[in-house]
Formats: structure tokens, C-alpha cells, sequence
């Protein structure tokens, strides 16, 4: 018996949450015991980063190649592949015996990441325009939980003291069944629609600039992860227990903003908030950077992280609602260009740092989360309507627009 279009969406919201939260704690569980990987195969700190490169540069290509794929698979089958491949590559990392074969598995798992991470996006963007109210920030929530998670369990196993290869593989071996099953809760959309002559329509150049903010957010989002640990024990000379503090307060915060980003975007509109949220991270870079002691430093990094984690779910919601009949290869689009910003961004501000200091380096990052800003005011408005039956989007910018207009 089939089910109603109300209990299918209520599936599909629940499915994409836990879709976006299983990805978050394989990645955790990886982060987490990349020293247990390194210290298994004997790799130094230069083959670690060729390790992160390699997946990272697979995952980048993959994305952008999705935006053509999609096209004509549909963000569900996909989705329902990605999934459990991220599940399966990691246990291939777990048991690589070699270097050049950790090479290799850690570019299959980019690849598994790319195509799961870019149709997850596709799939919570469907899910919101069918609902007709702002659900991304919280999927993107459920990542961050999911990480957190996925790092603490990483250090429960690490504490008793289970080998890297046997804790990979259980979170592996426990995460395929799940991914397998929740794959039947994604929805359906139809073909994307082709122009009069046959043709894949070319995205407007509005796509491009939402990929651009994107990429601003996720080159911050890299700082943090890379760069305040060194920041708190070579600028501030804390002890490495203190610095270790840092990024968990940051996901922290991550995940407490992105609780709310859904219900502030409801109340003020996409334009105004990611105008506030640019700011905002300006302001808590600002504060890392002038940090005089260790303790203004990571409450510099919990502002920012509260502020920056809502900029990457509102892009993808913007992205999939700007192009009609063009949803998923939007959000592709946007994935590729944004995701790109973990590669560029801490490489780049490693190479200034290098040249200059490290609180030098990260001050960059203001100029870039003022470029957010700036970016909000030529965000699209999308009309409160689009398509028929309970497919709505933009509801909340709609509301706000009429606000303003009204000069309520």
C-alpha cells in the first residue's frame, strides 16, 4: 500500500538527517584516528597530507562532475549508491597495508565523499521545497552531531587501546546496513528539464556566486580544523592539551547555531541573515587574531564557528530553490565550488604564514568573511511559489520581502 505524500516527506526529512548524520560519524571516526593510520603504516606528516590531499582532490572533482550526472540519474539513485560506498571505502582505508594502496583507497573514499556529500544537499533541497519551510540548516546539524559522535567514539576506542584497523572496520561493518536502509526513505524528483532544442539548460551565473560565498564559509571552516591548534601552542604558547580544546568548541558551536539557523532564516530571510552571519565570523576572526591569551583565542573560534556554520546550508537551500527544473545540478555546482574552499583555503594561508606569521595568515580570513557579506545583498529572491502541489519555495524570504515592502 503507498504510502501518503505527507508520511513519504516525514520519511524523507527523517532519512536525509540521518543520511547527513552517518556521513558525520564516519568522517569524525577517520579524523579522529588519522594518528592511529599514521603510526599503523608509518607515515610522517608529509604523507599524512598527501593522504587528506588525495581524497579531498577526488572528492572536488567528483562534485563537479555530479552537476552532469545527476542530470540524468536523479539525486535519489545516487544518494542510495554514495551512501554505503562512503561506508565501504573507509574499511578499505582501515585495511590498506601500504602507502600507494592508502593512496588509492583514501581517493575512493574522496570519490564515495563527493557523490554522497553533493546528493545529500540535493536530496534535504528537495525535501525543503516540497515542505515549503527552511529544513537545510538543520541536516547540516545532523553532520555535525554526527561528527562530534564519530570523534568521541574514536577516542573511546582509541582509550581501549583497539587497534585502527579493527575500530575502522566495526564503524564500517555497522554503518553499510544502515545506509543500505535508509536509502528507502529518499524521495523521487522527476528528469531535469532540457531547453527547446534538446539541450541541458547552462546555470545562471547566480549559481556561481552562491558557490563563491560557499567557498568563503568552507575556506574558514578549514582554518579552524588546520590551523588553531597551531595558532594556540606556536603564537599563544599554550600547552597542546589547552589547543586541543579548540575544534571540538568549535564543532560545538557549529552545531548549536545550526540548531537555530533554520528558525532565523524563517524569522529574517536569507539575505539579512547571511549578511549578519558574514559579519559575525569577520568579528570572531577578529577576535582570534588580537587574542592576547588562549582563552580569547577559542571564544574568538566558538563565535566564529556560530556564525560561519549557517553560511554553507543556506547556500545549498538558495542554490537548489534559483533554478527551477535545475534543483539538483545547482546544488552540485555549488558543492563542487564550495568543498573546494577545504583544499585552497588552508594551503593558501599556510603559504602566507610561512612568508609573514600565522596570525597574519589567518587575518585574511576576515577580508574573506566580509566577502559573505557583501555577497548577501545580490543573493536571489526566489518567489513563495514555484511548481505545483506542495512543492513551495522561499516561504521565508517571501514573508520577509513582504515585510519590507509593507515596512512592517
Amino acid at each position: 500500500m503507498r504510502s501518503s505524500p505527507a508520511s513519504a516527506l516525514r520519511r524523507a526529512h527523517r532519512g536525509v538527517v540521518a543520511t547527513f548524520a552517518l556521513v558525520g560519524v564516519v568522517n569524525g571516526v577517520l579524523a579522529a584516528r588519522l594518528p592511529g593510520l599514521a603510526a599503523k603504516i608509518g607515515l610522517d606528516t608529509g604523507d599524512v597530507g598527501l593522504v587528506i590531499l588525495s581524497w579531498g582532490v577526488a572528492a572536488t572533482v567528483t562534485m563537479q562532475c555530479m552537476r552532469w550526472i545527476v542530470a540524468a540519474l536523479g539525486n535519489r539513485l545516487l544518494l542510495r549508491v554514495g551512501t554505503p560506498l562512503v561506508t565501504v571505502s573507509v574499511g578499505l582505508i582501515g585495511l590498506s597495508p601500504s602507502f600507494p594502496l592508502l593512496l588509492a583507497a583514501a581517493a575512493g573514499f574522496g570519490v564515495a565523499s563527493g557523490v554522497a556529500e553533493a546528493m545529500m544537499n540535493a536530496q534535504g533541497s528537495l525535501v525543503e521545497r516540497r515542505a515549503g519551510r527552511p529544513l537545510m540548516n538543520g541536516f547540516h546539524a545532523g553532520w555535525s552531531a554526527g561528527a562530534v559522535a564519530g570523534g568521541l567514539l574514536a577516542v573511546l576506542l582509541a582509550a581501549l587501546d583497539v587497534p585502527y584497523t579493527a575500530s575502522v572496520l566495526g564503524v564500517a561493518a555497522v554503518s553499510l546496513p544502515l545506509a543500505l536502509a535508509v536509502g528507502w526513505t529518499y524521495l523521487d524528483e522527476p528528469a531535469e528539464e532540457e531547453d527547446e532544442t534538446g539541450q541541458r539548460r547552462n546555470l545562471p551565473g547566480v549559481v556561481y556566486l552562491i558557490g563563491a560565498v560557499a567557498f568563503m564559509a568552507l575556506l574558514i571552516e578549514g582554518l579552524v580544523a588546520d590551523w588553531s591548534g597551531l595558532l594556540l601552542t606556536r603564537e599563544l604558547h599554550t600547552t597542546e592539551a589547552v589547543a586541543a580544546l579548540a575544534y571540538p568548541l568549535y564543532e560545538v558551536a557549529t552545531f548549536t547555531g545550526r540548531l537555530f539557523g533554520d528558525r532565523l532564516r524563517l524569522r529574517f530571510g536569507s539575505r539579512r541573515l547571511l549578511a549578519t552571519a558574514g559579519g559575525a565570523t569577520a568579528a570572531g576572526v577578529l577576535t582570534v587574531v588580537m587574542a592576547p591569551s588562549a582563552a580569547w583565542a577559542i571564544a574568538g573560534f566558538g563565535v566564529t564557528g556560530l556564525a560561519v556554520c549557517i553560511v554553507v546550508p543556506l547556500c545549498m537551500s538558495l542554490a537548489g530553490a534559483a533554478v527551477p527544473g535545475g534543483s539538483d545540478a545547482a546544488v552540485a555546482q555549488v558543492s563542487a565550488i564550495g568543498y573546494a574552499g577545504l583544499l585552497v583555503g588552508p594551503v593558501l594561508i599556510g603559504f602566507v604564514a610561512e612568508a609573514t606569521s600565522l596570525r597574519t595568515g589567518i587575518a585574511m580570513a576576515i577580508g574573506v568573511a566580509l566577502f559573505i557579506t557583501l555577497g548577501a545583498g545580490r543573493m536571489p529572491r526566489v518567489p513563495a511559489a514555484a511548481g505545483s502541489g506542495p512543492e513551495r519555495i522561499g516561504t521565508a524570504d517571501a514573508v520577509v520581502s513582504a515585510r519590507e515592502g509593507s515596512g512592517a
